[in-house]
């Protein structure tokens, strides 16, 4: 079963949960805002994508840290330590699949692997 990371009010979380519902495609929801996020579940997704790729750093979040504190992600150990701080600036959602993760809604990257 798929495992979707995110938060339900968010609208690209909204419309992968929407796609997998019509598409019959059974998953478990993590709500990022309710339960967080481990370092250890990081660096899993860290083995499939850049650590880069995780930092939302187009969001309101990412905006609102203070410049010293964006200036001190450098790195997989500082970019996790401030994820974890503020879990709604990861890339979402962040769906586990048989095969890796994927991150975001892609339609058809949804369709090429979760069908």
């Amino acid at each position: 079963m798929l495992q979707v990371y995110g938060i339900k009010n968010c609208n690209t979380v909204k419309k992968a949960l929407t796609w997998l519902e019509n598409n019959n495609i059974p998953f478990q929801f993590h709500d990022f805002k309710k339960e967080g996020v481990s370092e250890d579940k990081l660096k899993e997704w860290e083995k499939h994508v850049d650590w880069l790729a995780l930092v939302n750093k187009k969001g309101t979040t990412w905006k609102k840290l203070s410049p010293e504190t964006q200036e001190q992600v450098v790195d997989r150990d500082s970019a996790n330590k401030v994820l974890q701080e503020n879990t709604s600036m990861i890339k979402r959602p962040v769906v586990e699949y048989n095969k890796g993760i994927l991150l975001g809604f892609n339609e058809a990257e949804y369709v090429t692997n979760l069908r």
